[in-house]
């Protein structure tokens, strides 16, 4: 049996009705920002925890970047020879970072301990005097103090505070070292632990420079950065002055000298102008001289 037109239709009708109600779900298209370089750097990492150095053990130093020892004698109060003689040391320039020195005399030996001349950048060649083990001449007991007699013999007539020039000197006596001003000038930088280690003085080239007080030449030279022509005298086992920016050192290491005795000729060695930057250090450490110098 064929159908009729109006079934044909009929069915047609539904047909597309069924087609209309079937909804076409379409996915939602969301807008993303294209991935960038950033977007692929790595999360940063805490830095790591710095170590504190260690402190160094007493009568040690631990070298540091940029150290000399001159620079580490000057700042423990020491002689530079006596570094070489206690650290066996065969090159003083050749020190290392994290090398660790001995910056205290060792305990002495029955013999004590001798310390051999050596030849450091910018020290005045003086000629070793072979050191002697026992007094000569008359029978003495052995003792430093003999000793520096017989190596000088007017040493008895010089007073360096109430002893005599290059024995030793106990802490005791550092309050009776009597001290004068090295030169006349004006005073044109006054001391400050962090910035200035001294007093500097204004002066005219070659002016004269008096050691402050008496002593020892410990060190004369230019062998260390900042002080041009530097001259340094240990005055006790705990005080020294220093003397720097000099045109002419006019002593020798070694040498003994008195209050007053001229030592140097102002300068601008390594100075931005003529004057005298002096400095008194106590056990290495820089100390205000004007608590030491008379008023004026």
């Amino acid at each position: 049996m064929k159908p009729t037109p109006r079934l044909a239709l009929l069915i047609i009708s539904l047909g597309i009705l069924s087609a209309c109600g079937t909804e076409t779900r379409v996915a939602p298209i969301i807008d993303r920002p294209a991935p960038t370089a950033s977007s692929f750097r790595p999360r940063p990492q805490p830095a790591p925890a710095v170590e504190e150095p260690k402190p160094d053990a007493r009568g040690t130093y631990t070298v540091r970047r940029g150290d000399t020892l001159l620079r580490i004698a000057l700042d423990h109060g020491q002689n530079y020879r006596d570094l070489v003689a206690w650290n066996n040391l065969a090159d003083p320039d050749d020190i290392k970072v994290g090398q660790v020195l001995k910056v205290a005399q060792p305990e002495r030996t029955a013999n004590g301990v001798v310390t051999s001349p050596v030849t450091m950048p910018g020290a005045e060649k003086v000629p070793a005097v072979p050191k002697k083990t026992e007094p000569s001449g008359a029978k003495k007991p052995y003792s430093e103090a003999n000793l520096a007699k017989e190596d000088n013999p007017k040493a008895e007539k010089v007073v360096t505070a109430g002893v005599t020039p290059g024995t030793t000197v106990t802490a005791n006596d550092d309050e009776k070292l009597s001290w004068m001003w090295p030169s006349d000038g004006k005073i044109i930088a006054t001391f400050d632990e962090g910035k200035n280690k001294g007093i500097d003085i204004a002066g005219k080239m070659g002016q004269q420079v008096m050691a402050a007080g008496s002593g020892k030449v410990m060190y004369a030279g230019s062998g260390i950065r900042g002080y041009g022509n530097l001259v340094i005298v240990k005055h006790s086992n705990s005080l020294l002055s220093a003397y720097a920016h000099n045109r002419t050192i006019l002593v020798k290491e070694g040498q003994n000298v008195t209050k007053g005795q001229p030592i140097a000729e102002m300068g601008d060695s390594d100075a931005d102008g003529v004057k005298l930057h002096f400095e008194i250090r106590q056990q290495g450490k820089p100390v205000d001289p004007a608590k030491f110098l008379p008023s004026r």
